[in-house]
C-alpha cells in the first residue's frame, strides 16, 4: 500500500482538527453561548471533562486532542464504509462516480430527501428550514450538514458504540468547522482514501499511525530530556503498525498451525503463503473439537492488523468446515477473536476494523448488533465505602459450566486488591494479571446486589467494567499473538518502573520482555504464543533468565530473524518474530531462518526464497532448546553448527587458563591522559616492568592501553597516563577514579576493545603498560599469552564471540567464557609471532608511533649512498 499521501494527510489533520476543536469549545464555553441554554447538560459534562484533566487552558488543550482524535476515527470510518457501498447514503463522500463535491447526504436534503430511519423529523424540519432560507444562519449548508452529520454518528452508534457515541454526548457539540470548504478535513479523507485504498481495512490501521507519529516524536524529544512516560505518553511512544508479511508469518503459523495440526487434510495451508510445516511430527498439540474452541487474544492490538489477518484464516476455516456463510462472521467475533488495549481510540479502531472484515462478507450484518471482543482496558478504583458493598460475604455462590462452587471467603484485602488492580490501568494495561479465581464469585455478588436493588447505577457500571477487564485478561486462550510495546527501563516513569521490578523482575529492562512473560501466561498449557520484538534478548545477560524459560519450559516451533536489518526500508524497529509452543519440547528441531541484507530485496521475498529451497545460503538453519543451554548464558546463535556448539560442553574456557581484567578508570581523561607527543620525552617511561620499576623511575607518564579501533596482532599504542609517585594523584581522585586491578599493571597482556562496531580485535601488549577500563585485558605466562592472541584472533573463535558478543560490547565476562583447545600449550607461537611482528612494523610506519624512524615512502625513494 502507498503510504506516503496517508502520512501527509494524517499528520495534516491532526493539527487542522485541534485548531478547529480548540476553537469550538471556545465558543461552546464562552458565557452567552447559545449551546448553554440549548444544552446545558452537555456543556456541563463538557466541563466536567476539562475539570477532571487539569482544568483550565491544561484541560482544555487534552479534551481538545482528544475529540479531535474521535473525530478523525469517525470522518476516516465513515469516508471507508462510504467507499464500500455501506452506507445508503454516502456520509462524507459525494454520490456514486463523483469525485468531489458536497456529500452525499447533503444533496438529498437539498432535494428533501431524508434517510426516516436516520434523520429525526425535527432535524429534517430544521435542516430544511436551513437550506431554503427561512431559517436564519451564517453558514447554512455548513450547519445543516453538521445537524445531518451528528443524527448518522447517532445511527451508527446502535451497531457501532464503539466508535460513535450516543445522543448528548459533548463530541456533537464540538464537530469541526468547514466541513463542506474546500481543502476541509472531509474534502481531503475522500481525496486521500481512494477506492482502492479502501478495498483492504488495513488502511485504517496505517493511518491510525500516521495521525499520532508527531505526538510519537514529540515523546520521543521528551526523552532525550530525560523525561519518562506515563499514561499519557505510553500509546504513542509504543504502537507501531506491523508490516503485512509479519502479520501472515505470525497468523498462519500460530493459528494456522494448530488447525493444520487438528486438520492435516486441510486445504487452509494453499492460502498461507509463510506456513511453516513442522521439522518432526508432533503430537501433544491442542485439541479441537470444532473452530469454535480455536480462541486468539492480542493483548496489545492496537488497531487490530493481527486480529483483522487472523478473521481471514477463520473465514476459511469454518467456510471448509461447511457453516453457513451468513452466520461466520458472527462466530468469528463471539468465540474465537479478542484484544484488549490501553488506548481506547485505537481499540475503536481496532473493533471497526473487525466490523469492517464482517460487513465485507455479509451484507445485513449491521443489523445484527455483534459487537467484536475488543476491550479498551480503562483505570477504574473504588473508595472504602464502595469497597464494603463490594465485598462479599462467606458461602457466596455461583454457577460455571454447571457446577456450583461457594466462595470459601477470601481475606478482604485480597478481595479489594481484585477491585482495585485497575486503578492504574491505562499504564499497566494487560500486564495485570487478574485472580481468575475471584472473578465468578465476585460476579455472583454483584448480579446479587443489583438483584436486590443495593448498587447504584454508577457502581455497578464500574464494577462490571472490573469484572469485564479482568474476564478477558484470566482466561487462557488458544494463541496470544502481539506485536508489543517497546519502552527500556530508561522511559518508565516511577510508577510504572517500580509494577515492572515488582511482577516482571527478570525482563524488567523494556515492556516487551514483560509482554513475552504474558502471551505466555496468557496462552492454553498446549497452546502458542507468537510475537515479533527486538533481538537484543538473544543474547544480552540481562535478559538471561528469559531465555533460559523459553528454552526450558517451551520450544520454538519457528523462528525469523531479521538480523541486523535496523536501517533496512521494511523493518519497522523490532526484528524478531517466533513461534512458541507451551508444552516443553527441548530436543525437538525447529527451522530458525536468518534473514541478512545480503540483497536490496525485501525481507518477505527472502523469507519466501529461504522456506522454498531451505539450505544455509537462503538463512535457513535448524536448532532445538537443548542445543542452545549448553553455551554460557544461554544465548540463541542458532546459525552455529552443531559442531561448534558442541564445542562449549567439551573445552575448557578462556577464563580457566588465563586472569582476565578490566582496568583503570581515570574519572577524567582530560586531566590524567595525554598523547605520547603531547609530553616531553624525559617525563615518559615507556618501559617499566612493575609498580615498583615505575615508582622508582621518577616519570611521570606511563603508557596506557585505552583500546581503541579494530586493529589484530598489534597496535593502538597512543595513550599515556599520569602515574607519578605509584598513581598518587589518581588515588586522591576517588570516588570519581577507580583504580581496578593494580597488580597487573606493566605486566604484558592480549588485549581487546570493550566497544567495538565489529568482531573483537586482540593485540598484543608488550610491559609497560596499564590498561584501562576500555581496554580489557588477559595475563599469563608470556608463551601462554603469545598461544592465546593467535587463538583469539583465529576464524574460529571469531565465530564463537560472534554468538558470545553479538552487540558492540565485549565484557571480559563474555570473552572469557570463549572455549579453549586442550591442547593449547603445545600449539607453536611463529606463526603469531610473525603476526605480531608484520602488524608492529606497519604500526612503527606511522608518524603516530613511539618507534617511528623513517617514513616508508621516504625510504624507498631515498638514494642508496655510494
Amino acid at each position: 500500500m502507498e503510504t506516503a499521501t496517508l502520512k501527509r494527510f494524517a499528520t495534516w489533520a491532526r493539527t487542522e482538527l485541534i485548531t478547529q476543536v480548540s476553537a469550538r469549545i471556545a465558543t461552546v464555553l464562552a458565557p452567552a453561548s447559545p449551546q448553554r441554554t440549548e444544552n446545558p447538560h452537555t456543556v456541563h459534562a463538557l466541563e466536567a471533562a476539562i475539570k477532571k484533566v487539569g482544568g483550565d487552558a491544561t484541560g482544555r488543550d487534552t479534551v481538545a486532542d482528544t475529540v479531535a482524535y474521535t473525530w478523525f476515527n469517525r470522518i476516516i470510518a465513515l469516508r471507508f464504509m462510504d467507499a464500500n457501498g455501506y452506507t445508503n447514503a454516502r456520509v462524507v463522500s459525494p454520490a456514486a462516480g463523483q469525485n468531489a463535491g458536497q456529500p452525499e447526504i447533503l444533496a438529498d436534503a437539498k432535494r428533501g430527501v431524508f434517510a426516516p430511519d436516520v434523520v429525526s423529523t425535527n432535524t429534517a424540519a430544521t435542516v430544511t428550514g436551513l437550506l431554503d432560507g427561512t431559517r436564519s444562519s451564517a453558514d447554512p449548508h455548513g450547519e445543516a450538514y453538521t445537524l445531518l452529520l451528528a443524527e448518522y454518528c447517532r445511527h451508527w452508534n446502535k451497531s457501532m458504540p464503539f466508535m460513535f457515541e450516543p445522543e448528548g454526548n459533548y463530541t456533537e457539540l464540538l464537530i469541526p468547522a468547514n466541513m463542506l470548504a474546500d481543502g476541509s478535513i472531509v474534502a481531503r479523507a475522500v481525496e486521500t482514501m481512494t477506492p482502492e485504498a479502501c478495498e483492504d481495512v488495513e488502511v485504517i490501521g496505517w493511518l491510525y499511525q500516521f495521525y499520532i507519529s508527531e505526538r510519537k516524536d514529540e515523546v520521543f524529544a521528551g526523552f532525550k530530556k530525560s523525561k519518562k512516560a506515563g499514561a499519557a505518553e505510553i500509546p504513542a511512544a509504543t504502537q507501531l503498525f506491523t508490516p503485512h508479511w509479519i502479520v501472515r508469518y505470525l497468523v498462519e503459523n500460530s493459528v494456522g498451525r494448530l488447525w493444520m495440526l487438528n486438520h492435516p487434510e486441510s486445504h487452509l495451508v494453499d492460502q498461507m503463503d509463510y506456513y511453516i510445516a513442522p521439522v518432526d511430527e508432533e503430537t501433544d498439540f491442542l485439541k479441537l473439537n470444532s473452530p469454535e474452541e480455536l480462541t486468539v487474544i492480542d493483548p496489545a492490538c492496537g488497531s487490530g492488523h493481527m486480529l483483522t489477518y487472523a478473521f481471514d484464516l477463520f473465514y476459511a476455516i469454518y467456510e471448509e468446515e461447511g457453516y453457513s456463510p451468513s452466520g461466520i462472521p458472527s462466530l468469528i467475533l463471539t468465540h474465537n477473536l479478542y484484544g484488549t488495549e490501553i488506548d481506547p481510540r485505537a481499540a475503536s479502531l481496532a473493533a471497526f476494523a473487525l466490523t469492517m472484515k464482517a460487513r465485507a462478507k455479509q451484507r445485513t450484518f449491521f443489523g445484527k448488533q455483534v459487537q467484536p471482543s475488543i476491550c479498551a482496558i480503562e483505570p477504574v478504583s473504588f473508595g472504602p465505602d464502595e469497597l464494603d458493598q463490594l465485598r462479599p460475604e462467606t458461602g457466596v455462590r455461583w454457577t460455571t459450566n454447571g457446577q456450583t462452587a461457594v466462595l470459601a471467603g477470601p481475606a478482604h484485602d485480597e478481595v479489594d486488591a481484585f477491585w482495585n488492580q485497575f486503578q492504574h490501568a491505562d499504564t499497566f494495561g494487560s500486564l495485570i494479571r487478574p485472580d481468575a479465581d475471584l472473578v465468578e464469585p465476585l460476579r455472583a455478588h454483584v448480579a446479587g446486589l443489583v438483584e436486590d436493588t443495593l448498587m447504584d447505577i454508577g457502581l455497578r457500571a464500574s464494577a462490571d467494567k472490573v469484572l469485564e477487564q479482568a474476564q478477558y485478561l484470566s482466561r487462557r486462550y488458544s494463541v496470544a499473538i502481539a506485536n508489543p510495546p517497546y519502552m527500556g527501563s530508561k522511559q518508565m516513569n516511577a510508577r510504572l518502573s517500580q509494577f515492572m521490578k515488582d511482577e516482571y523482575r527478570d525482563v524488567k529492562q523494556d515492556l516487551y520482555g514483560a509482554f513475552v512473560v504474558r502471551g505466555i501466561d496468557l496462552a492454553s498449557a498446549d497452546g502458542l504464543f507468537a510475537t515479533v520484538i527486538g533481538d537484543t534478548w538473544m543474547s544480552i545477560k540481562s535478559f538471561e533468565a528469559l531465555r533460559l524459560r523459553l528454552l526450558r519450559d517451551h520450544a520454538f516451533d519457528s523462528f525469523v530473524h531479521m538480523h541486523d536489518v535496523s536501517n533496512h526500508p521494511d523493518i519497522f524497529g523490532a526484528n524478531a518474530a517466533f513461534v512458541l509452543s507451551m508444552a516443553e519440547r527441548r530436543t525437538r528441531r525447529a527451522p530458525f531462518f536468518r534473514l541478512t541484507p545480503l540483497g536490496a530485496g525485501p525481507k518477505q521475498r527472502d523469507l519466501l526464497i529461504a522456506l522454498s529451497e531451505q539450505t544455509e545460503e537462503t538463512g535457513y538453519y535448524t536448532a532445538s532448546g537443548a542445543d542452545f543451554e549448553a553455551i554460557p548464558g544461554f544465548p540463541i546463535v542458532y546459525w552455529l553448527s552443531e559442531k561448534m556448539r558442541a564445542v562449549f560442553g567439551t573445552r575448557r574456557r578462556l577464563g580457566d587458563v588465563s586472569t582476565l581484567a578490566v582496568g583503570l578508570q581515570t574519572g577524567d581523561n582530560n586531566q590524567f591522559l595525554r598523547h605520547w607527543w603531547e609530553v616531553s620525552h624525559s617525563r615518559i617511561d615507556f618501559f617499566c616492568g612493575s609498580r615498583e620499576e615505575a615508582a622508582a623511575s621518577g616519570a611521570r607518564w606511563f603508557p596506557y592501553n585505552k583500546g581503541g579501533e579494530f586493529r589484530r596482532w598489534y597496535g593502538n599504542h597512543e595513550y599515556i597516563v599520569n602515574w607519578e609517585n605509584d598513581g598518587t594523584e589518581l588515588f586522591n581522585f576517588n570516588p570519581r577514579s577507580v583504580i581496578r586491578n593494580p597488580g597487573y599493571y606493566f605486566s604484558p597482556s592480549v588485549s581487546w576493545s570493550d566497544i567495538s562496531s565489529g568482531t573483537p580485535s586482540f593485540r598484543d601488549f608488550p610491559n609497560g603498560f596499564i590498561h584501562g577500563n576500555k581496554g580489557n585485558s588477559l595475563f599469563g605466562a608470556p608463551p601462554l599469552l603469545t598461544r592465546l592472541l593467535g587463538v583469539m584472533n583465529s576464524p574460529c573463535v571469531t565465530a564463537i564471540l560472534e554468538a558470545l558478543t553479538p552487540t558492540m560490547t565485549a565484557t571480559v565476562g563474555d570473552v572469557g567464557k570463549t572455549p579453549i583447545p586442550d591442547a593449547v600449550a603445545d600449539l607453536s607461537t611463529a606463526g603469531t609471532e610473525a603476526l605480531v611482528a608484520t602488524s608492529q612494523s606497519d604500526w612503527d610506519d606511522s608518524e603516530t608511533s613511539w618507534h617511528f624512524s623513517l617514513n616508508p615512502l621516504v625510504a624507498v625513494t631515498r638514494p642508496e649512498t655510494p
